[in-house]
């Protein structure tokens, strides 16, 4: 009970903020690490949880038609392969080199995030090229993004609207909508695989699960209502939580 009254307020402040613009799971990882969970069982149990919450938010982004069907599901195929890769990895890295990972990744996001002034808006429209060549580097965005999913997790959202708005030219609320389709696919494979090895802890897990979905489902109407303006916004509050959190790291 005590676990779940540190995590579950988290998890819906991790569902509502990923909804938006990606990188719930630098809430999300610390508080379940926080509560006294093994590295690779807080990563299983988070993917369960965040898992569906994703599915929360692409319901709504879908329903709204917020979402470049096309991109979304070419994306999602690459993001399946990579966090399958990614997962595995991380399931036979020590448990103090995935820390590593992950405290030199953080930064490296914040910093490249930072770099990106112009990352698209409302009146944005998607770069003209062949449908062959947009499915091609839907899927290498997805297959990249996915690896890192899989084997880190944190600012994954974040990664894939970088991708969108700066190689295919969607403005940020439809590649938000786009990140959750394609974020789903590998939480999916990721889910399956910690569950086979054993690394979820379902009585956190499952609670957990419906705060995601309720946060998740509050954020994408938030983002759906206020447009790309208001995906910025929230970019900015995951820029201070990465930072934050790299430094809280080095502290430690």
């Amino acid at each position: 009970m005590k676990i779940l009254l540190i995590v579950c307020p988290f998890i819906f402040l991790a569902g509502f903020v990923d909804s938006v613009a990606g990188g719930g799971g630098l809430i999300s990882i610390p508080a379940y690490l926080s509560a006294g969970l093994p590295v690779h069982l807080a990563a299983g149990t988070n993917k369960f949880s965040a898992c569906c919450g994703v599915t929360a938010a692409s319901v709504k982004y879908l329903r709204e038609g917020k979402v470049y069907l096309p991109i979304a599901l070419w994306s999602a195929l690459g993001c399946i392969c990579g966090a399958a890769m990614g997962t595995r990895l991380a399931l036979y890295l020590d448990e103090k080199v995935l820390r590593m990972i992950m405290l030199c990744a953080i930064p490296l996001t914040a910093v490249f995030v930072l770099t990106r002034k112009n990352m698209g808006g409302d009146d944005s429209l998607p770069i003209d090229m062949s449908a062959k060549k947009r499915a091609v580097i839907s899927v290498f965005i997805g297959l990249t993004v996915g690896v890192y999913d899989g084997l880190i997790g944190p600012g994954t959202g974040t990664f894939l609207i970088l991708g969108y708005t700066s190689f295919l030219g969607i403005d940020l609320l439809k590649a938000s909508g786009c990140a959750k389709v394609s974020n789903l696919a590998s939480n999916l494979t990721s889910v399956a695989l910690y569950a086979l090895s054993g690394q979820i802890l379902y009585s956190v897990a499952i609670p957990a699960a419906i705060c995601s979905m309720v946060g998740n489902y509050c954020g994408a109407r938030y983002a759906v209502k206020g447009g790309s303006a208001k995906v910025r916004k929230i970019m900015l509050v995951v820029l201070v939580l990465l930072f934050a959190k790299i430094i809280f790291d080095l502290a430690a």
